[in-house]
């Protein structure tokens, strides 16, 4: 698994719409953010508890299958294996990668639906490395973070409060830790399931590999059915599709951003 990487594009969420909170353990580090007026401060404990509770199951199960960790074609699991696992099996079956593409989407769509359970939470983001789990009562702008290309962070999408829960996940092969065939900039995908948002992100990257890539990975997404919207970026050349309204920025101003 990864390292750690400090995540200096925090710093840009907004503050006066959502209570933020970190929960890191081992390698993983969710940012949540909470509607102020549902916030409680015991949601750090709890939260702090769920995600190391999760994450020494996965890493048990993990030990003893290595197999399953490694591999990048989807594969099979036993059925006694933790939810989260066989769920992974399932989106990677079909994206047709490995199923540790959709991990950093389970863990946040996983840690977004027990918080909202348990607290009755009215808006919630867990962002966990650029893999975000959303559900909103407001509308909200999500920008794309594409490294040194010229569009980064200046398209995004307008995300309709009606349409979440929704998870919306990135990946490249120019910047960030995601591991990837490919050297895109950036794919961002949205699908009512995180898993398969960030499986169909990673599988889609690792088809882009110039400019000339974009145009034909943006008609394969469209043939998708669990795909709802999609920005693909490599340099100056960008691909979008789906339901969602292409959001221009001027200046850096939005609600989210999203990174690898």
């Amino acid at each position: 698994m990864k390292q750690y990487i400090d995540r200096t594009y925090r710093h840009h969420f907004r503050h006066d719409r959502w209570h933020y909170f970190t929960v890191t353990y081992k390698e993983t580090d969710l940012c949540i953010g909470v509607d102020a007026g549902s916030w409680l401060k015991e949601m750090y404990d709890w939260t702090n508890s769920f995600v190391i509770e999760l994450r020494n199951q996965m890493d048990t199960w993990i030990a003893n299958h290595p197999t399953y960790a490694q591999s990048l074609v989807p594969c099979e699991t036993e059925s006694e294996a933790p939810a989260i696992f066989r769920q992974m099996v399932e989106a990677s079956r079909k994206s047709g990668i490995g199923p540790m593409s959709a991990v950093a989407g389970a863990v946040a769509q996983y840690t977004g639906r027990a918080l909202q359970e348990h607290f009755c939470i009215q808006e919630i983001m867990v962002e966990n490395g650029g893999d975000i789990y959303i559900n909103l009562c407001e509308d909200a702008d999500i920008s794309v973070f594409a490294g040194s290309s010229p569009l980064s962070e200046r398209v995004g999408l307008h995300i309709h409060a009606a349409d979440t829960p929704l998870g919306i996940c990135t990946s490249a092969g120019t910047v960030g830790p995601s591991f990837s065939f490919g050297k895109a900039d950036a794919v961002m995908i949205v699908c009512k399931d995180t898993l398969l948002a960030d499986t169909y992100a990673t599988a889609f990257a690792n088809r882009i590999q110039t400019q000339e890539d974009i145009s034909p990975c943006i008609e394969q997404v469209k043939s998708t059915a669990d795909i709802l919207g999609a920005i693909t970026i490599k340099d100056d050349t960008m691909g979008i599709c789906g339901k969602f309204e292409l959001k221009i920025f001027q200046k850096k101003r939005y609600e989210y951003r999203t990174i690898i």
